[in-house]
This record gives structure tokens, C-alpha cells and sequence, in this order.
């Protein structure tokens, strides 16, 4: 019987996914591919409008992200409120690609986290 050593690692960039990707011998041109699958990062925006955060949540949830919402948001009846939008690097741009389909005041929030996603590289 074989024992494997297994251990948690802390990839918080791309160079940081690049290389851990590499150091285990992966096809050098899958590398970009999977980096950006390597990073897990929740993102919390604060004053978001509820009719947006349950467009946002509905987005992430289609491509296999998750965005915690106030529990009463679909009752539309609160004041603007923080959402946590939890995914993999890929799955954040993929959102921000999915929100610039979207009204002015959403695609406002696309720029938001394009700007933050981007200081993760």
C-alpha cells in the first residue's frame, strides 16, 4: 500500500499558480489555462442596489460561482446592501464579461471588479 504525502498550498496570483503548475511537470502551454482556475478569491462589494445583487448572484451562479446576498434582497425592500461574490480568477473575469451585458449602473459594477481582478495578476 502507498502513502501520499498531501498538503494545503496558498496560491494568491497568477505567477504564483504559474509556477506551482510548472514545479509539478504540466504541459507548458496548459499553463495559462489552468492558472487563472488556481485562485479562489472572494470579492465583497458594499451599497449594491438589491435588484443588481440578485442579477449578480443569478450570473455567477451560471457559471458555477456563488455571491452571497441579504436574506430578504428578493423582497426588494431594504437599502443597498454588501454581497460577498466567491469564485475562481476564471469565473470572476467570466462575470465581468456576463455584466457588461447589462444596464449602465451594472456595468459600473463590472469596471469595479475588472479593476480589482486585475491587481491579482
Amino acid at each position: 500500500m502507498s502513502t501520499h504525502t498531501a498538503s494545503i498550498i496558498d496560491i494568491q496570483t497568477l505567477d504564483d499558480a504559474r509556477k506551482n503548475i510548472h514545479d509539478i511537470g504540466s504541459d507548458p502551454l496548459s499553463i495559462d489555462i489552468m492558472a487563472p482556475k488556481a485562485i479562489f478569491k472572494i470579492i465583497k462589494l458594499c451599497d449594491v442596489v438589491l435588484q443588481d445583487a440578485i442579477i449578480i448572484k443569478q450570473d455567477m451562479l451560471s457559471i458555477g460561482g456563488e455571491v452571497a446576498i441579504p436574506k430578504n434582497a428578493f423582497q426588494l425592500k431594504e437599502k443597498p446592501a454588501g454581497i460577498l461574490i466567491m469564485g475562481t480568477l476564471k469565473q470572476h473575469r467570466e462575470l465581468v464579461e456576463k455584466l457588461n451585458r447589462h444596464y449602465p449602473r451594472i456595468k459600473t459594477i463590472a469596471k469595479e471588479l475588472a479593476q480589482i481582478i486585475k491587481e491579482i495578476q
